[in-house]
Order: structure tokens, then sequence, then C-alpha cells
């Protein structure tokens, strides 16, 4: 019986010599336990050594390997070849502009990040000899799901808003930002919000939550921007009530802030 193979349709493009992307197809092995990855690793060692993309760690940790496959954006190390057909088209993630092949150019994303402050925000630090900020379980529960974001960008690839609207921030810096403003350590949320809360940011999210479809940790960026619409909308609301409302703002900041 002769050995299964596959026909892998990739997206080409060297922008120094192509006028236009265009596609190759290899015939590669379809080994049981391989997946898309090492389809394209075959590749690169046996048929075309001219191939450019990006991996590192096949585990599903660097989030490095993100590409379109069949039209989906997935990481290519969890895509087991034996759940699709003969034929796997192979792109670059959506949205993006192509560097060479299956490489996009991340500098859109890497220059709004750090706009959300992701990091601990203290209004003053407390001395060294003090100890450490602690956490009780139930608050480390609070924000540890937003903090499993690999950066893989395929929530990005994923969103129409992001590719309809290339200023708009995005899923993953924006649940970064609520990750931290849910940090019982963290009292910057006020000054992530004139970010977040400005018109690229929550608000031109439509909810479609094809972010949080594709996200392989189960990060629910959808989920995070809408509840920072919530506590945005709450915020308005207590700015009008005057004196009471900041009041009540103070006593909520002081309640999930640890001393």
């Amino acid at each position: 019986m002769s050995e299964r193979t596959i026909e892998l349709e990739i997206l080409r493009y060297n922008p120094a010599t192509d006028e236009a992307p265009w596609y190759q197809t290899y015939t590669v092995p379809c080994q049981e336990e391989w997946v898309v990855l090492d389809a394209i690793n075959y590749v690169k060692d046996h048929l075309d050594s001219s191939l450019s993309y990006r991996w590192s760690c096949h585990m599903a940790v660097c989030g490095s390997c993100g590409m379109m496959i069949n039209g989906e954006p997935m990481l290519s190390c969890k895509a087991f070849l034996r759940d699709f057909g003969r034929k796997i088209r192979v792109e670059p993630l959506s949205h993006f502009p192509i560097e060479r092949d299956l490489v996009v150019v991340l500098d859109d994303f890497m220059e709004k990040l750090p706009r959300v402050k992701p990091y601990i925000v203290r209004d003053q630090e407390k001395p060294i000899e003090e100890g450490e900020y602690k956490q009780k379980p139930f608050e480390l529960y609070e924000f540890k799901q937003y903090s499993m974001c690999i950066n893989c960008m395929l929530c990005y690839a994923a969103c129409p808003q992001y590719g309809l609207n290339s200023e708009f921030i995005g899923p993953a810096a924006l649940a970064l930002a609520h990750r931290y403003n849910k940090d019982s350590r963290d009292e910057g949320r006020d000054q992530r919000e004139e970010i977040t809360a400005a018109h690229d940011g929550i608000w031109e999210c439509s909810f479609v939550g094809a972010c949080s479809e594709v996200c392989p940790k189960a990060v629910d960026p959808a989920g995070a921007i809408q509840q920072m619409k919530l506590a945005s909308t709450m915020d308005w609301y207590l700015e009008r009530l005057g004196g009471v409302g900041a009041r009540v703002k103070r006593s909520l900041s002081s309640r999930r802030t640890s001393k």
C-alpha cells in the first residue's frame, strides 16, 4: 500500500522580485501524527529551501506559527493533517502586510501594545522591605484567563473590524489591558481607559466574537472587551452623579486594590 500524500498549496511572495502573491503546490507525505507545520518543514527541508515562515516551539506556546489554513486562522502546530482533505491551502495571516511568503509584518501590533500599558501601574510603590504584593486565589482567578495570550495574532486575522479599520487597537492588546485592569495589584485603569475607551478602542468592536472562536488559549478577548465596555459605561454614569459618583468610584477601586 502506497503512502498517503497531500497537496500543500502555499502562498508565495517575495516583494523584491514578485509583482503579486502567487501559489505553489507541493506534494508531501501525510503521516498520521503530522500537523501542517510538519508538512511545511518537510517542504523546507526536502523540496524548497527558499520557503519563508515563522515557527519555534511546535507546542502551541510561542504563537509564532499562526497562518491561514484553508481560510481559517490557526496555529499550524495544532492543525493535524488527518483533519483535512487531500489538498490544504496555507496563506499568511489576514490583515497584515506580507514580508515574505508566510511571514507577516507585525509592526502595527507592536506599536499599539505599549499604548495600553500592559504592566502593573502603581500610584506609589511601597518600599521593598515591606515585601511583595500578595493576592488571594480568587484575585488571581479574576485575571488569569486573560494572561494566557501568546500573541499569535490569530484574533487580529479573524477580526473583521481590524480588517476594515487598521487604527483599531485590536482584541489581543485590549484583552491584555483588561488583564491588568482586573489585577488587584494594579492602579492604572484610569490611565488605560484614556486609550481603550477612545474611538479606536473598545467601542470600535462590534462583538462578532470571531477573535474568541479562533483563540488557541481560550482567552476570550471578545468577552474581555465587552466587560471593558460595561466598566466604561459605569464610569460615564458615575461622572454625571458628581460627588456621589466620585465617592462610589473610589470605594469600588479601594475594594479591588491590594494594600
